[in-house]
């Protein structure tokens, strides 16, 4: 099989790079009395996305590090984003972070599979954010 649907049947020439110049920025979450994530940061350095997050902690932000964007277009012949995804490994947890940008917004969706014995359910969040500044 070649393609499952028939808008993944492109020719070679329809191919190429991704335009990600909207996803750089601190995106702050909208909600301020949020629990989870108080604010993400997307990089760009040469043709590739990178993520760091910032959870709500007891005292300051929990710094999750940074890891690479997987980015994604609306159609295997398109050159414009539509989303990304990327995950976190905190060994107790796993977390799945998957965003778009909508109105404005960015959207991001949280999946958190815990792989630890804790007896806690796995769980899933979604957000808004507004690009803006710290």
């Amino acid at each position: 099989m070649q393609f499952a649907q028939i808008c993944d049947r492109i020719s070679v020439e329809d191919s190429g790079p991704i335009d990600t110049s909207a996803f750089p920025g601190i995106w702050i979450n909208s909600n301020p009395d949020t629990n989870g994530i108080a604010r993400i940061v997307i990089s760009q350095t040469g043709g590739s996305l990178s993520l760091q997050t910032y959870a709500v902690g007891p005292d300051r932000p929990i710094d999750w590090g940074t890891v690479p964007v997987k980015v994604f277009a609306s159609s295997p012949s398109s050159h414009a984003w539509a989303g990304f995804t990327c995950a976190y490994d905190f060994g107790f947890v796993e977390t799945q972070l998957q965003g778009m940008i909508m109105k404005g917004l960015l959207v991001l969706a949280q999946l958190h599979r815990f792989k630890d014995a804790s007896g806690r359910t796995d769980y899933f969040v979604r957000e808004y954010f507004a690009l803006g500044h710290d």
